[in-house]
């Protein structure tokens, strides 16, 4: 079993880090998409954008799992949250414990800045995340919803 050092992602990652996140899409039956690759990852090196992109390395510095997380607000709880967007682990590294060294550094994370909950949502199905989530962390009894936007209105309406 590997040692996980949880770090920034880097400009260096960009190949290892496009084939995970290409497997997590795949896994979740998104169409492949480069032009939205190329935005996340434009997000992930911008320090400006709200995404932070984390990875899982080894020893010799190969990728074995990432993650993208953005911070939230609570106004109920009148405080900040850390939303994890993103968590793959590749698939010849699951059971390595990439997830556990994630989800342990975001926990960590989250104290060091002052952030009262690190918060994320999975398919009910997934039942090989849901063990290792379920060990970690509370699942809640929260609904999720998603609203689209209401269409354009017609020109000269």
């Amino acid at each position: 079993m590997s040692t996980w050092t949880v770090r920034r992602v880097t400009p260096a990652d960009e190949q290892a880090w496009r084939a995970l996140y290409r497997a997590y899409r795949e896994f979740y039956e998104v169409p492949d998409d480069e032009s939205a690759l190329d935005t996340v990852w434009s997000w992930a090196l911008d320090p400006a954008h709200e995404v932070e992109a984390w990875v899982a390395a080894d020893a010799d510095g190969r990728l074995g799992g990432l993650a993208h997380v953005r911070r939230f607000a609570r106004p109920l709880a009148a405080s900040t949250g850390l939303y994890l967007d993103d968590l793959v682990t590749h698939p010849d590294r699951r059971r390595e414990g990439v997830g556990t060294a994630i989800l342990e550094h975001l926990q960590r994370y989250a104290a060091a800045e002052g952030l009262t909950v690190v918060r994320w949502i999975t398919a009910a199905d997934n039942a090989r995340a849901r063990a290792l989530y379920d060990q970690h962390a509370t699942a809640t009894p929260w609904v999720t919803y998603d609203l689209a936007p209401a269409p354009a209105p017609a020109p000269g309406v």
